[in-house]
């Protein structure tokens, strides 16, 4: 391994290990020294793979858009096994780096980074919002998800859902569980409604 392909996975070590601090600790418990500590390294070691705490920010967002890139599934698949494939995806992803999560979601971190860092994650979260979107339209027009509420108002549902699996406390062969009979509930959920049967429209029509 070349010195500076040693250094890029050793960033991203440091990378992952800043974002566990962020999960259990809190940003604010984020520094040089924390993260010196909690990859066995001296600060002086640290600086050597980041210049600055402001580097190591930007790396921060670096891997928060990797992760979350790497979710996203082809476009060939079909709407509903798009967004299926997606939820899975995001929620085991993030779920096994809940720090993601937090530093997307946190405005005290957004204030911390740099402007263009900031900027960048507020693409993901829009860039993740498009994509449910464009997901559900898709299926609309193919008939299989149901036309009676806009897509704008179903991709929060689902955003949701993906956030809720995220932070599950559940692990294992549970939170495996957990997550099928979520989304298959979300997914039974969009799908258009069944047509009334003759019994039901006859409950319905005004007695004679």
């Amino acid at each position: 391994m070349g010195e500076r392909r040693a250094s890029r996975v050793r960033q991203v070590e440091l990378a992952d290990a800043a974002l566990r601090i962020i999960a259990t600790q809190g940003i604010a418990a984020l520094n040089t020294r924390s993260l010196a500590a909690e990859v066995g390294l001296s600060t002086g070691a640290i600086f050597r793979h980041f210049p600055s705490l402001e580097a190591l920010l930007e790396a921060l967002v670096t891997r928060v858009e990797g992760v979350l890139d790497a979710t996203f599934p082809s476009d060939e698949l079909p709407p509903l096994e798009r967004l299926e494939r997606f939820i899975e995806a995001r929620s085991s992803a993030v779920g096994d780096q809940v720090g993601i999560l937090r530093l997307v979601l946190s405005e005290q971190f957004k204030l911390a980074l740099p402007q263009s860092g900031s900027e960048r994650l507020a693409a993901c979260v829009e860039k993740t919002r498009r994509f449910v979107s464009e997901c559900l339209r898709a299926g609309q027009a193919a008939g299989s998800v149901r036309a009676d509420l806009p897509a704008e108002a179903l991709a929060p549902v689902v955003m949701g859902t993906v956030q809720m699996l995220a932070l599950s406390s559940t692990s294992g062969r549970r939170r495996r569980t957990e997550a099928r009979a979520v989304t298959g509930s979300l997914l039974a959920m969009l799908q258009p409604p069944a047509p009334p049967t003759s019994t039901q429209k006859q409950r319905r029509s005004p007695s004679s």
